[in-house]
């Protein structure tokens, strides 16, 4: 389980990208790199990482769900998932 301030972390990146993309497309656009490097650093895309939205894990991260893998397969045993189920032949 990941520690409230790093998903606390991840989340104020989170905001920041939403809120500078728009000036940061623009700066992109006119070529303006020094206005850019003025930007937070936490305003750029590439600092986001994939996390969990449960646990907080960042490795064995599922794009399609937004979890882990591991809570994928709890939550897939319970049935709480529409549509997946385990596969048995």
């Amino acid at each position: 389980m990941a520690k409230e301030s790093m998903k606390a972390r991840q989340a104020k990146r989170e905001r920041l990208v939403a809120k500078y993309a728009a000036k940061r497309a623009q700066l992109k656009k006119d070529g303006d790199y020094a206005a850019l490097q003025k930007l937070p650093r936490n305003a750029s895309p590439v600092r986001l990482h994939n996390i969990c939205k449960m646990s907080g894990r960042p490795k064995g991260y599922m794009r399609q769900f937004g979890i882990s893998r591991i809570n994928f397969r709890e939550m897939a045993s319970n049935g709480l998932i529409p549509g997946v189920r385990k596969a048995s032949w």
